[in-house]
């Protein structure tokens, strides 16, 4: 029986690459009872010994951190080789960062480790249906470099992850993206990558908050006025929209557009033409447009607050960022990257976390999302002595918060669980993957020992080289300093 049905029986072949010989083997067997035929690799270069060989593979399947080369070196020798090749990037050690990277690259998907094995198979089965189909139709122009190694969203949690490769696949084309989330949780940022990650990337990215502004100030922002158009107009002004001309025009908090207003936002939309104020002539213009909010904009259309034609327009593609208290094991994560900014900005060395500190900020209800924990933080480091944050350089409010309750389990999938805390001063998850767990305390030993390898591996109780392997494994970013 083969993976899906085809009038021509076609056996299709796969390469696995991954340096766990183990691991390889059993997805092997997994993938070989469903008639793939499947050959294995445990290094880039034995991968590409086989790729040389005369029968080419329909799909390759790569874990992301090997030694010596990694899974996106791979996929790089790959599409040099063949643009239209089929990779999925396999991984334990996922991270939004990664995923985009990898998606941006040319690969098909990023898949987290431990992934449901029927949705491996059906995810790659529809991909080889999928380019069967599409076979000897001309390849999509490929993505534009990034103009900037700053990171898009910092986190390995599954709905980041996903946010991630969303935001790496829609970049590259025209169409308007809508972005939702509770305050704080970072929309101006995906904006801001969407852009970078566009071939508008060299040209203006222009902001408007479009709550902060009275109805005629915000018209005249957006669209521009003519000389003498109102009072006080002594001189014309070109508008945000021919300002983002050729380039992207992020209208933020775009629920709270006055009604009178949606309907000239909605002409801009559907001719690319705007009008200024107290002007007859319409103007060509060529923005992309990205609009957040954190409304339920259906429910402003059904109580007829929002134009119904124009939230259709707006949310061509719709990227839904989850709440902090939904990706809780990406706090760690945060913690470390707003450190390091933190630190840099005001002038000092690393500053560490304390075990009893990271319970309080795990166990945190957060409202104000990401940009809460950063604000939170920054405090804590202004206050902290000897670099090292402690409970009494928290929030009295999230003090007494985790007092009242044990600290939640990490939960990607929803709202957090409760479930007490180890002396580690990890959650207490029985779900949480063994290696998980492990991984989590790595980074806050080397965050206690401010990145120092030697200490933290005496108090881990291993050896300073298998140290140094998990971290290149993990990804564990270097500490500075």
């Amino acid at each position: 029986m083969t993976a899906f049905s085809t009038e021509v029986v076609h056996t299709f072949r796969l390469l696995l690459v991954d340096d766990d010989e183990a691991a390889c083997r059993m997805l092997s067997e997994v993938l070989e009872r469903e008639s793939y035929a499947v050959a294995r690799a445990q290094s880039v270069d034995e991968a590409m010994q086989l790729l040389t060989a005369d029968q080419p593979f329909d799909a390759i399947l790569t874990d992301l951190r090997m030694p010596t080369a990694s899974g996106l070196d791979l996929l790089a020798l790959v599409k040099q080789r063949d643009p239209d090749a089929l990779v999925f990037v396999l991984t334990a050690f996922g991270d939004a960062a990664a995923a985009a990277e990898a998606i941006r690259a040319g690969a098909y998907d990023f898949i987290s480790k431990p992934f449901d094995l029927a949705d491996l198979r059906l995810t790659l089965s529809r991909a080889l249906e999928r380019r069967r189909i599409t076979a000897g139709r001309i390849p999509a122009a490929p993505l534009p470099p990034s103009t900037s190694g700053e990171p898009a969203l910092v986190g390995h949690s599954p709905r980041i992850i996903e946010v991630m490769k969303t935001v790496a696949r829609v970049a590259p084309s025209q169409a308007t993206v809508l972005i939702l989330g509770e305050t704080g949780t970072g929309k101006e940022l995906v904006a801001r990558t969407l852009h970078r990650f566009s071939d508008r990337a060299d040209r203006r990215f222009v902001p408007v908050n479009c709550s902060a502004l009275a109805e005629g100030l915000l018209e005249s922002e957006l669209f521009g006025h003519v000389r003498g158009a109102f009072t006080g107009a002594s001189t014309a002004r070109p508008g945000l929209f021919r300002e983002a001309d050729k380039g992207t025009l992020f209208l933020d908090e775009v629920g709270d557009i006055p009604p009178a207003l949606q309907v000239r936002l909605l002409r801009a939309l559907q001719e690319h033409e705007i009008v200024p104020v107290g002007a007859e002539t319409a103007i060509p213009v060529d923005a992309r447009i990205i609009a957040a909010t954190h409304r339920d904009l259906e429910h402003l259309v059904r109580e007829g607050k929002f134009r119904e034609d124009l939230y259709y327009r707006l949310h061509v593609v719709t990227v839904t960022l989850p709440p902090l208290r939904a990706r809780r094991q990406d706090i760690p994560l945060l913690i470390d990257h707003f450190l390091r900014k933190l630190a840099v900005r005001h002038g000092r060395g690393p500053v560490a976390v304390d075990p009893e500190a990271q319970t309080i900020l795990l166990s945190g209800e957060w409202p104000g999302n990401v940009r809460e924990l950063e604000n939170v933080l920054e405090r804590a480091l202004v206050l902290a002595e000897l670099d090292v944050i402690g409970p009494e350089h928290l929030p009295q409010t999230l003090q007494d918060a985790a007092a009242g309750h044990a600290a939640p389990t990490i939960n990607s999938a929803g709202p957090p669980l409760s479930a007490p805390v180890s002396a580690s001063g990890l959650p207490g998850d029985e779900t949480m993957p063994l290696e998980e767990i492990d991984r989590l305390h790595v980074i806050r030993v080397l965050g206690v020992t401010r990145g120092n390898r030697e200490e933290a591996a005496r108090i881990l109780g291993i050896s300073r080289r298998t140290l140094s392997r998990m971290v290149r494994r993990w990804g564990i970013p270097p500490r500075r300093g």
